[in-house]
């Protein structure tokens, strides 16, 4: 069920508590369908390199999935502060045995070193967090703009082969048409317990 828009800090805001209250055993229920309909999606399955992420604030744990990834053969990457651009982000490969460190926002994160970082215009797939979406592939974040600045380059694009954004959130998380800023990426996927969303963003 969709919630009534109301301004975007009140969306936030009721969407990260609502997110935090779940309860262990309906957490575990809905991320193992968040990441069943991930798997069965046909951007996945077409992917050779999938970016993930690492919980933070009640997100989903993409945790089983990485497994996936690792087991089909894919690029696991995960993503990672720029440390000389403020609010943009790179990515870096995830193996079993990757070092980890917690970023400024306590948030784990591969120690590797800088000539080893991947741009997103060479990830065949990013999975991306978020706090609220609405069916046209617009997206609330947490306020950070990390990503937006990330793939600012698609804005320049009228079509694109890769990256492909999926967003990931649980079905509640849906709510009323969104107004689309200037710098905002649209999303042309959201998964959810429910089921995979597509968007017609291209």
């Amino acid at each position: 069920m969709t919630q009534p828009i109301t301004s975007i800090p009140d969306i936030r805001r009721a969407m990260r508590q609502r997110r935090r209250a779940l309860s262990y055993h309906e957490r575990t229920l809905r991320t193992a369908a968040v990441c069943r309909h991930i798997r069965a999606s046909r951007p996945f399955r077409k992917a050779k390199s999938v970016a993930l992420f690492l919980p933070n604030d009640g997100e989903i744990d993409l945790g089983p999935l990485i497994d996936t990834v690792w087991r089909q053969g894919k690029v696991c990457l995960l993503p990672i502060l720029d440390r000389l651009i403020e609010r943009r982000l790179f990515f870096a490969r995830y193996v079993t045995d990757t070092p980890l460190r917690l970023n400024r926002y306590s948030i784990p994160e591969p120690e590797i070193h800088p000539r080893r970082l991947v741009r997103a215009i060479d990830i065949d797939l990013i999975l991306m967090p978020l706090v609220a979406f609405d069916r046209l592939g617009n997206r609330v974040g947490m306020g950070g703009g990390y990503y937006d600045r990330t793939l600012s380059f698609l804005r320049h694009r009228r079509h694109w082969r890769r990256p492909t954004l999926m967003g990931v959130a649980f079905s509640f998380q849906e709510t009323g048409p969104l107004s689309a800023r200037p710098w905002d990426i649209p999303l042309q996927y959201v998964v959810t317990d429910a089921g995979l969303i597509e968007t017609g963003k291209r």
